[in-house]
């Protein structure tokens, strides 16, 4: 009998069902679900982030949902305490607890602990935020880190340009060295990888079912309440809505480019996923029965260690 305790993630690109997985498995297995998304995080922001519906969240029970206004910053490092600070009370009622989610740096914070990495310089930063695209400089000076930062991200692109200004040395190889690491638990990653052509169409399918379920509507809501500065404005869907409503897109316009900014999205995360290690990949959508009857046999195989 392993002396760990289990621990879940399903992970994978936006679009491959990673919800409907893990809603699944929690059902098989009494589990409880714990949001890894970064912007699921936020009040109010619902179409935009294909949060599930309220009601679908409280059997089994969810975590970590509508927990910050937009107002408030949620970075990596609260978000694994958050989760050190839930894991005991879930295990504790004998539930087997679930990350499901697709921001990569949220799971490794938490999984593997991050390096505080160098102490910001404010003249640096300064001198960074002057330039027009910093982003591309970023692509030229730390290229992993590019390929997986929003380029709207205009904070965690200023934060990895420092750190390689800085240190000499990539944020991948600084935080590689992390600290805190979570203990006393042992991993299973189930991974959704569809076919890449699949998943093109459904995200431009999800897209346009946004839209017309009310997204422009939403954000246009939440700008009554929030600043357009406010960092999920800044997020897939939300942007484009909101440059629809300020006359500078057309709707086609706004849902073409949700749909392209989307796709880059899914292969960023794609790449993110794949430099993990043991992670188990699943060839297909999250609410195809045979992806569900492969990670149900995974995940009977991993429970048997700990009996």
């Amino acid at each position: 009998m392993s002396a760990l305790v289990p621990l879940l993630t399903v992970i994978g690109p936006t679009g491959s069902g990673k919800s409907d997985l893990a809603l699944a498995l929690a059902r098989r297995f009494d589990g409880e679900i714990i949001n890894a998304d970064s912007l699921q995080v936020f009040r109010g922001f619902d179409i935009g982030t294909a949060k599930l519906p309220v009601a679908e969240r409280q059997n089994p029970p969810h975590h970590l949902f509508d927990i910050c206004s937009a107002n408030e910053n949620f970075t990596a490092g609260e978000f694994a305490r958050a989760v050190k600070a839930l894991l005991p009370s879930i295990t504790a009622r004998g539930r087997l607890p679930i990350l499901c989610g697709g921001t990569g740096f949220y799971l490794r914070a938490l999984l593997r602990g991050l390096s505080p990495g160098p102490v910001a310089e404010p003249a640096l930063r300064a001198r960074l935020a002057a330039r027009p695209n910093v982003h591309r400089l970023l692509s030229r000076l730390d290229p992993a880190a590019a390929a997986r930062i929003h380029p709207n991200d205009r904070n965690k692109t200023l934060r990895a340009l420092e750190i390689r200004l800085l240190t000499g040395r990539t944020s991948a190889d600084i935080f590689s060295q992390g600290l805190d690491a979570l203990t006393g638990y042992r991993t299973l990653q189930l991974g959704l990888d569809p076919p890449r052509e699949a998943l093109y169409s459904k995200l431009n399918d999800r897209c346009v079912r946004m839209w017309d379920a009310g997204l422009c509507e939403e954000a246009t809501h939440l700008l009554t309440l929030y600043p357009s500065a406010a960092k999920p404005f800044a997020a897939l869907g939300y942007k484009q809505a909101l440059d629809f409503h300020a006359g500078r897109l057309s709707k086609e316009e706004a849902i073409a480019e949700m749909q392209m900014k989307t796709r880059h999205y899914a292969k960023r995360q794609l790449t993110w996923f794949r430099a993990e290690t043991d992670v188990i990949w699943l060839p297909g959508f999250g609410p195809q029965k045979e992806i569900f009857e492969q990670s149900v046999i995974h995940t009977e195989r991993f429970l048997r260690l700990f009996v």
